[in-house]
C-alpha cells in the first residue's frame, strides 16, 4: 500500500487533537514525516509521538521534495499567507477551516494552486458526520415530501476569551463554528450555481473579544427550502441540531438521536377545497378542518462521541483516494467559496466595531 508523507503545521487543538489523532491510527496509508510548531514543548512531544522531524518555521520545509501533503492548522489569521507560500513552493496543502476571511483571498489561493499545479483542500469534515448523513438520507427518501424549512442549531451556553473571539484573527462564531453547519446547510440547499439571499443578525453576548458569539442566519433561494441557522453561545436550553419540515412530515434530532414522522399521500383521506362555511350535522354547528392521518414514525441513534471522529476518517479516506487513484474529493473549492461569500455578506450586514 502506498503511504502518503504528511507534515502537520501546528500542534494545537486542530493539529494535534484532530489531524494528529487520526494520523496516529491511520499509519498504513499516512506517515507523519514532520511537524512545524513554534513551542519547544510541543515540538518535543510531537517528535516522541510521531517519530518525525520537527521545525520551528514552515519555511524550513522549502527544498524538500518528499512531502505529499502539508496540513495547515496554524491560527486562522495565518492561513492565507502560509498556504499561498506553500503552494508557490510546490507543496499540496490541506487548510483548516476557516480557510480565509474573504472571497478575494480564496480566489488568489485557488489561482495559485492552479498555476503551480498543486492540490488545495479545505478541511470541511462535518459534511461526513453520521447524523448529517442520516438527515440527508431521510430527505432523499422523499418520505417528508417537499422540504419547506430546514432549521439548524449549533447552540450552547459558553463564555470565550481566547484569540478566536477576535475579528482581527478571523474569529467569532460564524468563522469558528459556522463552517460546520453552514457547509451542511448549503449542501442541503444545493444552490451552488447562484448566491442565496442572506439575512443575518449578529450580537456579542458572552464573549470577551470583539467578534460575534450570537448568529442568526437565514438563507433563501428559488425553489429551495428556507435555511434557518443559529450559532448561539447564550442558549442554555439547546433543543435540537436539525429540524426539517416537509409537506408530508417532519424530522427533529440531535447528533445522537433523530426522530421523524410522515404520512403517505395515497393513504390520506381525499379532500377537496370547500369555499362555503364548514358546518357539522343537521344543526349546522361550527366545524373545522379535521381528519385522521396514519403516521409512520422512525428513529435513529448514533454515538454522541463519534460524529466528528467518523467524519475525519471519511475525509481522510477521500484524501487517500484523491492522491492514489485521482478520485475527486467531495468537498469542492467552489462550495467553500460560496460559504466564504455568505460569511462576508453576513459581516457586511453586521459591521461590529
Amino acid at each position: 500500500m502506498n503511504q502518503l508523507r504528511v507534515v502537520i503545521m501546528g500542534q494545537g487543538r486542530s493539529g494535534r487533537d484532530i489531524h494528529g489523532l487520526h494520523l496516529k491510527k491511520d499509519t498504513e496509508r499516512f506517515h507523519v514525516v514532520g511537524v512545524v510548531e513554534p513551542l519547544k514543548e510541543r515540538r518535543e512531544r510531537a517528535a516522541l509521538e510521531f517519530g518525525c522531524d520537527t521545525y520551528t518555521d514552515y519555511r524550513q520545509l522549502f527544498g524538500r521534495t518528499d512531502i505529499d501533503l502539508v496540513i495547515n492548522s496554524t491560527p486562522s489569521n495565518l492561513h492565507f499567507t502560509i498556504t499561498k507560500d506553500l503552494l508557490e513552493h510546490g507543496f499540496n496543502v490541506l487548510c483548516e477551516k476557516p480557510c480565509v476571511p474573504t472571497v478575494e483571498e480564496f480566489d488568489i489561493l485557488c489561482e495559485t494552486a492552479k498555476k503551480n499545479n498543486r492540490i488545495l483542500l479545505v478541511f470541511q469534515q462535518s459534511r461526513f458526520a453520521n447524523y448529517f448523513v442520516k438527515v440527508k438520507e431521510v430527505i432523499a427518501s422523499g418520505n417528508l415530501g417537499r422540504i419547506v424549512h430546514v432549521g439548524v442549531q449549533f447552540n450552547g451556553f459558553a463564555r470565550r476569551w481566547d484569540w478566536q473571539c477576535l475579528l482581527e484573527n478571523n474569529g467569532g462564531n460564524l468563522a469558528n463554528t459556522g463552517p460546520h453547519p453552514l457547509d451542511q446547510a448549503l449542501n442541503i440547499l444545493d444552490y451552488y450555481n447562484g448566491m442565496p439571499s442572506v439575512f443575518c443578525k449578529m450580537d456579542r453576548c458572552n464573549t470577551f473579544g470583539n467578534a460575534e458569539d450570537y448568529v442568526k442566519l437565514i438563507l433563501t433561494a428559488p425553489d429551495r427550502p428556507l435555511i434557518d441557522l443559529d450559532i448561539s453561545s447564550c442558549d442554555a436550553y439547546p433543543s435540537y441540531t436539525y429540524k426539517v419540515e416537509g409537506t408530508r412530515g417532519t424530522l427533529k434530532g440531535t447528533m445522537a438521536h433523530i426522530d421523524w414522522k410522515y404520512f403517505k399521500e395515497e393513504e390520506a383521506p381525499k379532500q377537496v377545497l370547500v369555499r362555503e362555511t364548514l358546518t357539522s350535522g343537521a344543526e349546522k354547528l361550527p366545524a373545522y378542518c379535521s381528519e385522521q392521518l396514519k403516521w409512520y414514525e422512525e428513529s435513529w441513534d448514533g454515538d454522541p462521541q463519534a460524529p466528528f471522529i467518523a467524519a475525519v476518517e471519511t475525509y481522510y479516506d477521500q484524501i487517500y483516494s484523491l492522491f492514489t487513484e485521482g478520485r475527486e474529493h467531495d468537498i469542492k473549492l467552489y462550495q467553500v467559496r460560496q460559504q466564504i461569500a455568505i460569511i462576508n455578506e453576513a459581516h457586511k450586514l453586521n459591521p461590529l466595531s
